[in-house]
């Protein structure tokens, strides 16, 4: 059997990749020679299977491991990603067993690291494929969060909460846009087959190839997390301010702010993550002085009416459009991040003219990148002071305005309409006197 293998393939070598700590996904899965080679339907299958196959790792797992005599030992590391890939597709995917079964089996057999597990393999997922996804689905959704995620959400959102975070974060994600000119949101909802969210974005099911929908050549809109869309809707930039936009990479944050008429600046650290900036405000026509530079040290040469910190974070607000994250970080990015977004407002704060507004805002869940880091910056720096945001300022999204006037926006809030990424947003004023 040839037909599908290229892209099982990939996806366990992403797999693979990921779980060890060594690679986001997207770039596991582009290092994979198959994924140069394929058609658009492979490649799209080969990230599916990936994707799905580490956002329910722990329930695969648990499954996997009722018909293992004894647990794989560590030099058996890729015929576990072999075992995993092949019980994900038949259990999330609807994969039918028999190409499950026969390509896993085929992949194993050509690696000398897995061919000797070739006959487990095949013996394990038949009956993985007999005991089925009702089977799998008794198994707690938060399994597949990292230990020290489960118990910490736990702490800090309840376990039903947490269970709902858990589940909501193990669907597809949908396609979220913004639209260059809000006036025409419903124009070119219509055109894409979108829906116009409560918050302004576009929302279209399923990803695809962004670059072949209409309006992207000229610019007419941009791919953003309705979630991320938030942070600059907040800051209310206004025709003819200047904003700073603090850690701006990949730019869709900037691109809102110019949108408004301000004067944008986009300051990044990495000079090329800043080029994805330039490139994205070229397409859409949109202007902002670009500076590769360390918002921690530099200073303006004058200060600026708002500025906007989306800061470097852990990103687990992003499970479900990067499921490597999982992976990736650790409680010690915490702490070591926590450092930098602290850093960064008081940089921030001597660059803000008295009276102008500052918004922070993190894609975590993690309340010490959020609301331990309100805290932390209130005490810090007595110039500033909270803007409380309300609830009348996020319609369809209420609940996500706290007591305190912050917002934390957990994926499970809109559970029914495919979801949303976490994010933490506070809106703050420098104090005039």
């Amino acid at each position: 059997m040839s037909e599908g293998l290229e892209a099982r393939r990939a996806a366990i070598a992403a797999v693979h990749a990921v779980m060890a700590g060594k690679s986001a996904l997207d770039g596991a899965l582009n290092n994979t020679p198959e994924m140069r080679v394929m058609e658009a339907r492979d490649r799209a299958f080969a990230r599916q299977l990936a994707a799905t196959t580490l956002r329910r790792a722990g329930q695969t797992e648990a499954l996997l491991a009722r018909y293992l005599n004894r647990p794989l030992p560590d030099n058996a590391a890729l015929g576990r990603t072999v075992l995993l890939v092949g019980a994900a597709q038949m259990l999330w995917l609807g994969t039918p067993a028999h190409a499950a079964v026969s390509s896993s089996v085929a992949i194993a057999k050509e690696n000398k690291a897995t061919e000797r597990l070739a006959g487990l393999v095949n013996a394990v997922l038949r009956k993985v494929a007999k005991a089925g996804r009702t089977e799998a689905d008794r198994i707690p959704v938060v399994l597949n969060l990292p230990a020290w995620l489960r118990e910490g959400w736990t702490k800090t959102y309840g376990g039903k909460r947490t269970a709902d975070i858990a589940e909501a974060v193990t669907r597809d994600p949908p396609l979220d846009l913004t639209v260059k000119t809000p006036a025409e949101a419903e124009t070119w909802a219509e055109a894409l087959e979108a829906k116009v969210l409560s918050t302004g974005s576009l929302r279209k099911a399923g990803i695809g190839d962004i670059t072949a929908l209409p309006g992207y050549a000229e610019g007419a809109w941009w791919a953003q997390d309705a979630g991320a869309a938030l942070p600059a809707l907040l800051l209310g930039a206004k025709k003819g301010e200047r904003v700073l936009d603090l850690c701006a990479a990949p730019g869709g944050k900037t691109m809102q702010l110019a949108a408004t008429g301000a004067s944008v600046t986009a300051l990044d650290a990495s000079p090329k993550r800043l080029k994805r900036v330039e490139e994205n405000l070229a397409r859409t026509g949109l202007k902002a002085d670009c500076i590769a530079a360390d918002g921690r040290s530099w200073q303006a040469p004058q200060p600026f009416d708002a500025i906007l910190i989306d800061a470097p974070c852990t990103s687990t607000g992003t499970l479900r459009r990067r499921p490597d994250v999982a992976y990736a970080k650790s409680p010690e990015d915490v702490a070591s991040l926590a450092s930098i977004q602290d850093d960064l407002v008081k940089a921030a704060f001597a660059n803000l003219k008295p009276g102008g507004r500052m918004v922070i805002c993190t894609c975590s869940l993690q309340p010490e990148e959020g609301e331990l880091w309100l805290k932390r910056s209130l005490a810090a720096l007595p110039g500033l002071k909270l803007d409380p945001v309300k609830p009348e300022e996020l319609p369809g999204l209420r609940e996500a305005v706290q007591k305190d006037g912050s917002v934390r926006v957990t994926p499970e809030m809109w559970a029914n309409r495919n979801g949303i990424d976490g994010f933490f947003i506070a809106r703050l004023i420098r104090r005039k006197a």
